[in-house]
C-alpha cells in the first residue's frame, strides 16, 4: 500500500471509528456529520470523499464491522487443527456468536442486519472493504480446501446466516426461547444438517 493509500485508509477509518462511537452513544438520528468530522479530525470535504451522508457511513460501518467479525473468526480458525468442513463452519459461527455475546453494543448495532442482506454485501468483491477483508475469497477457499463438492453453496451460506443471525440475537438479548449456551447444541445440529444437505 502506498503512503497516499495508507493516508486515505487512515482518514476513512477515523471517520468510521468516530461515527461508530457516536452511533453507540447518541444514536444515528442525534449524530451530525459535524460531530463525526470533529471527532475524526478531518475536513468536511474529506467526509464526502468517502460517504454520501450519515446513513451511508452507517451502512458501510455495518459492512465493515460484519467483515471484521468474520475475519477475526477466520484468523482463530487458522490457529486451530480442525479438519472437517462442518466443524470449521460451526467454529466460525461460534466465534462470531461469542464476540457478539461479549459485545452487546455491537450486537445491538448490527442486529437488524444479521441477515443474508448484509452478508451479501460483505461477500461482494466490489465492497468498499473487499481489499482489506476478502470474505468471499475466504469462504470459497474454505469450501475448496474441504475436498467436498457442494451443491448451491450460496444457498447453504444464506440458510446458515439467516438461521444463526435470527436465533442468536433472540437468545442473547431476550433469552428466547432460552439462553445462547442452551441453544447452541440445537443450532449447531441444524447447521450440520444444512451443510450435509448441500454435499453432492
Amino acid at each position: 500500500m502506498s503512503k497516499i493509500d495508507a493516508n486515505k485508509q487512515k482518514k476513512r477509518d477515523s471517520l468510521l471509528n468516530a461515527s461508530f462511537d457516536f452511533f453507540m452513544t447518541k444514536g444515528l438520528e442525534k449524530t451530525s456529520i459535524s460531530d463525526i468530522i470533529e471527532k475524526a479530525g478531518v475536513a468536511k470535504g474529506t467526509f464526502y470523499l468517502y460517504f454520501k451522508d450519515k446513513y451511508d457511513i452507517r451502512n458501510k460501518l455495518v459492512i465493515h464491522k460484519s467483515a471484521q467479525l468474520f475475519s477475526s473468526a477466520y484468523e482463530a480458525l487458522q490457529k486451530s487443527d480442525i479438519e472437517l468442513i462442518q466443524d470449521k463452519i460451526i467454529f466460525v459461527v461460534d466465534h462470531i456468536i461469542e464476540e457478539l455475546a461479549d459485545n452487546k453494543a455491537l450486537l445491538t448495532f448490527l442486529h437488524k442486519d444479521l441477515t443474508w442482506g448484509i452478508f451479501r454485501r460483505v461477500l461482494d468483491p466490489h465492497s468498499p472493504f473487499a481489499e482489506e477483508i476478502d470474505v468471499a475469497g475466504i469462504y470459497k477457499k474454505l469450501l475448496e480446501q474441504s475436498g467436498v463438492v457442494f451443491v448451491k453453496p450460496d444457498i447453504m451460506l444464506f440458510m446458515i446466516i439467516e438461521l444463526a443471525g435470527a436465533t442468536s440475537y433472540s437468545a442473547i438479548v431476550d433469552g428466547i426461547p432460552c439462553g445462547i449456551e442452551e441453544l447452541k447444541p440445537y443450532l449447531y445440529r441444524s447447521i450440520r444438517d444444512i451443510i450435509d444437505a448441500h454435499i453432492e
